[in-house]
């Protein structure tokens, strides 16, 4: 996502709050990345230059090995590597884990299903009313490559796949999840202001995985209710247009 229309840096904010935790992260693995990598390049430069500069006749320094460098240079990554470990765990417990999925999530229950397939995304909602399960019925209602959904309260959906391997993508959200052939996968996000959202595909599914592509629409919830009473009218259409008369 780093490019130069973009300034030479990520595209934006992350827009919902579990992407701004995720970006927080990758500023410290990043900081802490930084700073170990300038720190090793001023020490190798530091090292070429006192090789370079050595007096003729001067006498090399010969080491068999330091304990204590050895001890160093092994806990202090490891210590590191620790605290990332500890530090993220409460993060990728509410991305990942569904007891740790926001408590509105649980009580609603999944309020629509992604199936990707080579090569779109398909979505199906329950009727108005109803839960949503893991077999379609009847009164169903679905849509290619557009999902709505409310602002200002975590969605919990379930990601399918009809055929290989693809990764649901929505990089201003910081939200990716594999779907897997077989599994069904909730995922849930939140997006407090209204507008439209990429979504893609982010794992290799084939000639045509360029083109998997799909909005996220954030609206009030009365627009996405009307969007999908539009969805059950068009639904239910049967392609007969009666006359006033007839009628």
């Amino acid at each position: 996502m780093i490019a130069s229309s973009n300034g030479w840096w990520f595209p934006g904010d992350a827009m919902s709050p579990l992407g701004k935790r995720i970006d927080e992260l990758f500023y410290l693995i990043l900081g802490i990345v930084t700073v170990v990598f300038v720190g090793t390049q001023f020490a190798l430069g530091y090292v070429i230059w006192k090789g370079a500069t050595k007096k003729d006749g001067e006498s090399a320094e010969f080491s068999h090995g330091s304990h204590s460098l050895e001890l160093i240079w092994t806990i202090v990554p490891a210590f590191v590597l620790v605290f990332i470990a500890l530090y993220q765990m409460d993060v990728w417990a509410e991305f990942r884990v569904q007891s740790y999925y926001p408590e509105q999530t649980q009580e609603d229950g999944p309020k629509f299903e992604v199936t990707a397939r080579q090569f779109e995304w398909r979505i199906r909602y329950p009727e108005a009313g109803q839960p949503l399960k893991n077999q379609p019925e009847p009164q169903d209602l679905y849509a290619v490559n557009e999902i709505h959904v409310p602002t200002g309260r975590p969605v919990k959906f379930n990601l399918r796949t009809d055929d290989v391997q693809h990764a649901f993508f929505a990089p201003e959200l910081r939200v990716k999840q594999d779907a897997v052939a077989g599994l069904i996968i909730p995922v849930w996000f939140e997006i407090p202001v209204a507008g439209e959202y990429q979504l893609l595909c982010a794992e290799l599914c084939g000639w045509g995985h360029y083109k998997m592509r799909a909005i996220i629409v954030a609206e009030p919830q009365d627009k996405v209710n009307e969007y999908l009473a539009r969805l059950k009218e068009d639904q239910d259409f049967d392609g007969v247009v009666k006359d006033a008369e007839e009628e």
